[in-house]
C-alpha cells in the first residue's frame, strides 16, 4: 500500500470545503463529536471516583482535574476513532478529517506535558519543554490535515548525507528524533509510576531503601530508553564502545568528584545511615533531611533555609545523626537561684515546669541536678527529651523558661545576679588614711 494513499487529501478548494462543513452531514458529525466527548467525560469521572483518584495531583493518567490527565485525551481519541467508523458507513466524512488529527494532537501534549510535570517536578527548563512538545504536535496536525506532510516528508527523504558508513536522511532524522522523544517519555513515565507505587506509605528506613530502588530503576530505564532512541535516530551502537572509553578517561581525570557523589548517594541510600526525615547536624548545619538524590543530600533547617550537600561529604566527613536509633532529642536549661533557696522546692518547680508542656516526653521523663556552686548561687540542670525536633526547639524552651520563672517569683525564690561593691573614697578621706597609715 502507498503510504501516500492512506494521508488525507489537501484541501483544494476552501470554498468547497467551507460548503461541505455547513450540509446536514458536517451537524451530524459535529453532534455525533459532542456526544463523544461527553461520553468520554462521564467515563473518566466515573472512573476517577470509583478508583479515588480525585486527590491524585501527580498520576499521569488522572492528574488534578479531570483535564488536566492524560486518560481524558486517550479516552476520547480511542472514541472518536470508533465514531468515525460507524458514521463512515453512513455519512460521508468531513469533520472528523480535521477532529481525528487535533485529537492526537491534544492526547500527545496532554501525555507528554504530564510526563515531564511528574518526573521533573518544578524543574525551570520543563515549561520549555511544555512549549516544544505543544509547537511540534500542533504544527504536525495542520501539516497533516493540510495533505502537506506526505509532500515534506518525500523532500526530506531526498536530502542525504554519509556518517562513517551509515548514509542519513533527513526524513530518517526527523522521524527517529520524534521515536526517541516518544521512547524517552514512556520511559520517563514508565520511571515515575515505579518510584510513585514504590515511595507510597513508605517512612523510615524503608522509605530510604525504596528510593534507593526508585533511582537505579529510573538510571536502568533511561539508559535502555537511550539505547533504543540512538538505534531509531540510525547511529551505529558500535560506536558506543569509543564513546565508553572516552567517558571513563573523562571520569578518571576529570569527573572523578561527581562518580563519586553518585556511588555515594546508592551507598547512603543502601545502608541507610542517613535516611529521609532523619535530623542531622553536617559542618554546623543542622536540620532535617528532605531528599535524598544521586547527586547530592536536600537538608533543610528549623528557620527555612536549605542546604544542598554533596554525597560523597556525608561519607568522608563526620555527620552527627540526631535520630538515628529514635527521632528524640535532649534539651537542657540552666537556672540560678541563691544560697538559701529550699534545694527540694526548687527541684519541683522545676520538673513542674517541664512536665507541663505537652511536647515533653514522659519515658523517659525529665530530670533536675544540681549542677554546680555557681560564683553568684545554686545552679540547676533541668533536663528533658521531644520527640517531635522537626516542629522547633526554641519556642519550647522559651515557654519552659518562663513558666520556671513566674514558678519561682510566686515562691518566693531569689534568682540572684552579680553584685559588685565599689568604694568611692573622697580627696580628704584619702589624706587622713594615708596619714593613719
Amino acid at each position: 500500500m502507498n503510504p501516500s494513499s492512506a494521508s488525507p487529501r489537501p484541501v483544494d478548494d476552501l470554498s468547497a470545503w467551507l460548503h461541505g462543513l455547513l450540509q446536514p452531514a458536517a451537524l451530524a458529525e459535529l453532534a455525533t463529536l459532542l456526544a463523544v466527548a461527553l461520553l468520554a467525560w462521564s467515563l473518566v469521572a466515573g472512573l476517577r471516583r470509583a478508583l479515588a483518584m480525585q486527590n491524585e495531583p501527580q498520576s499521569v493518567m488522572f492528574g488534578q482535574r479531570i483535564v488536566d490527565g492524560a486518560l481524558f485525551p486517550l479516552v476520547l481519541l480511542v472514541l472518536g476513532f470508533v465514531a468515525r467508523g460507524l458514521l463512515a458507513r453512513f455519512v460521508p466524512l468531513a469533520v472528523f478529517h480535521v477532529a481525528i488529527p487535533v485529537l492526537v494532537s491534544l492526547a500527545v501534549i496532554r501525555l507528554g506535558v504530564k510526563v515531564l510535570q511528574v518526573a521533573f517536578d518544578d524543574s525551570p527548563w520543563v515549561k520549555v519543554l511544555e512549549r516544544t512538545i505543544s509547537w511540534v504536535a500542533w504544527a504536525g496536525m495542520v501539516l497533516w490535515v493540510s495533505g502537506l506532510l506526505p509532500v515534506m516528508l518525500a523532500e526530506a527523504e531526498d536530502i542525504r548525507w554519509k556518517v562513517g558508513a551509515t548514509t542519513l536522511s533527513l526524513r530518517t532524522l526527523i522521524e527517529g528524533v520524534v521515536t526517541a522523544s516518544a521512547v524517552l517519555i514512556i520511559t520517563l513515565w514508565i520511571s515515575s509510576a515505579i518510584e510513585s507505587r514504590l515511595l507510597r506509605s513508605s517512612v523510615g528506613n524503608d522509605r530510604s531503601l525504596r528510593k534507593a530502588i526508585s533511582n537505579a530503576t529510573r538510571a536502568l530505564l533511561l539508559f535502555v530508553g537511550l539505547i533504543i532512541a540512538l538505534s531509531a535516530v540510525g547511529i551505529d551502537l558500535t560506536a558506543l564502545s569509543v564513546l565508553g572509553g572516552a567517558v571513563g578517561v573523562g571520569i578518571g581525570l576529570g569527573l572523578q568528584k561527581l562518580a563519586s557523589n553518585y556511588v555515594s548517594g546508592f551507598v547512603i541510600l543502601a545502608e541507610r545511615s542517613m535516611r529521609i526525615g532523619d535530623n542531622v547536624r553536617v559542618d554546623n548545619f543542622e536540620g532535617r533531611i528532605t531528599d535524598i538524590n544521586a547527586r547530592y543530600t536536600l537538608i533543610r533547617n528549623l528557620s527555612g533555609r536549605e542546604s544542598i550537600v554533596p554525597n560523597e561529604m556525608l561519607i568522608t566527613n563526620r555527620v552527627e545523626n540526631l535520630s538515628l536509633a529514635d527521632p528524640n532529642v535532649w534539651q537542657s536549661t540552666v537556672v540560678s537561684v541563691a544560697y538559701d533557696s529550699d534545694v527540694d522546692l526548687v527541684t519541683r518547680l522545676l520538673l513542674d515546669a517541664a512536665t507541663a508542656q505537652p511536647r515533653v516526653l514522659k519515658s523517659p521523663g525529665p530530670s533536675v541536678a544540681l549542677s554546680n556552686f555557681g560564683a553568684d548561687g545554686l545552679e540547676f540542670t533541668l533536663g528533658y527529651w521531644i520527640g517531635d525536633p522537626e516542629n522547633g526547639q526554641l519556642a519550647l524552651r522559651s515557654a519552659i523558661n518562663l513558666a520556671i520563672l513566674s514558678s519561682l517569683r510566686a515562691n518566693g525564690i531569689e534568682i540572684p545576679f552579680p553584685q559588685r561593691v565599689v568604694h568611692v573614697l573622697r580627696q580628704g578621706d584619702d589624706l587622713a588614711a594615708a596619714s593613719g597609715s
